[in-house]
């Protein structure tokens, strides 16, 4: 899936929280990896002082490391969750030549 560092994509990640159980809010703090995970009580706390690029990374971190009931999500806020969280399948490699490997002959004696 390709990320994309803007606003508009921003408000998409948000939109999944919103139809998620989980709370997000933006706070300030000390945040070692720029966002906190209360898994108990379901909020998520990023760091409101964080660039753009950094909120996009720290929700979909988040999204990565929860799961999420998608049944009660829109459409596309499912596919955006399934994209986000599908595992990196690397593409097919393709057919190479099996022959077998050659071996010098040996001189009759």
């Amino acid at each position: 899936m390709e990320v994309k560092y803007t606003q508009n994509f921003l408000n998409k990640l948000e939109d999944v929280f919103a139809e998620s159980d989980y709370i997000l809010r933006y706070e300030k703090g000390n945040f070692n990896s720029g966002y906190c995970l209360l898994k108990e009580t379901k909020i998520a706390i990023i760091n409101k002082y964080f660039p753009l690029e950094g909120k996009v990374n720290s929700l979909i971190e988040i999204l990565k490391q929860i799961t999420l009931d998608d049944a009660k999500m829109s459409d596309k806020n499912k596919k955006l969750y399934q994209d986000i969280t599908a595992p990196l399948i690397a593409p097919p490699l393709p057919p190479e030549e099996t022959t077998a490997p050659e071996t010098p002959e040996e001189p009759a004696a």
